[in-house]
């Protein structure tokens, strides 16, 4: 999980950010309190059957602007979905909450996940907000099932050097890789820098994520385009 600060958020502690002052309402703004909002995912996510594994909160020097994010633990594998969560009090932005296998959290105000909720600071906001993440925490269940089964897919496909290289050439033309990054795919692939197992889609597309590095975080619609490609690789050798 990605939470980038470098333009005036600096980390806090969960207990820390509890102190921090919510000014008072108006007719047009109404700020929820930073810790409600994390409270209140928490407790959907708890609810459902997910468990927090990992917390990480920043707010800036004034305590307007809040950015934080949550790391689910996987009951299928040694992986994490993840959850971004952002609050103002000074109308900068709404209320956001992100979720996804890939999320990004910058307090440059970039707020970037495969599912994105936003709310203005109204009466109306506040009263619907709790049902607007039932919403999308409800259905994550069925959701990491699927992906479980999509990677142990993944890693019971055995792949030839020929079909690696022809889907590794498939990235290319559909723009997920440079041309600089396809060496960078294939050295991952013949001689991998972690233990992926032997030649399969579970590690070419290891191979693919790890070279990609920084760009998955910044465009997480590069995973979804990603595993389009292994799981075509995998339905054309099955």
């Amino acid at each position: 999980m990605t939470l980038l600060l470098h333009a005036g958020a600096t980390p806090v502690s969960y207990d820390d950010l509890r102190t921090v002052q919510t000014p008072e309402a108006t007719s047009t703004h109404v700020p929820v309190p930073h810790h409600e909002v994390v409270e209140l995912v928490r407790y959907t996510l708890g609810f459902y059957g997910h468990q927090v594994a990992e917390e990480h909160h920043s707010v800036t020097e004034d305590g307007m602007r809040y950015f934080g994010l949550m790391s689910l633990r996987s009951p299928y594998g040694d992986y994490t979905d993840t959850v971004g969560l952002r609050n103002s009090h000074d109308r900068t932005f709404p209320i956001g909450i992100a979720f996804g296998s890939r999320v990004f959290v910058c307090d440059n105000l970039a707020f970037i996940g495969e599912h994105v909720i936003r709310r203005k600071h109204t009466i109306k906001a506040k009263r619907e907000l709790p049902g607007l993440v039932t919403e999308i925490v409800a259905p994550l269940s069925d959701q990491r099932i699927a992906q479980n089964q999509k990677l142990l897919a993944y890693q019971g496909t055995q792949l030839t050097d020929a079909t690696a290289d022809h889907a590794i050439m498939t990235m290319y033309r559909m723009g997920l890789i440079g041309v600089q990054r396809i060496a960078d795919v294939l050295d991952q692939w013949e001689r991998p820098q972690h233990d992926w197992g032997d030649k399969t889609a579970w590690r070419l597309f290891n191979a693919a994520t790890f070279a990609l590095a920084g760009k998955v975080a910044e465009r997480p619609d590069l995973t979804k385009r990603l595993h389009h490609v292994i799981d075509a690789t995998c339905e054309a050798v099955q």
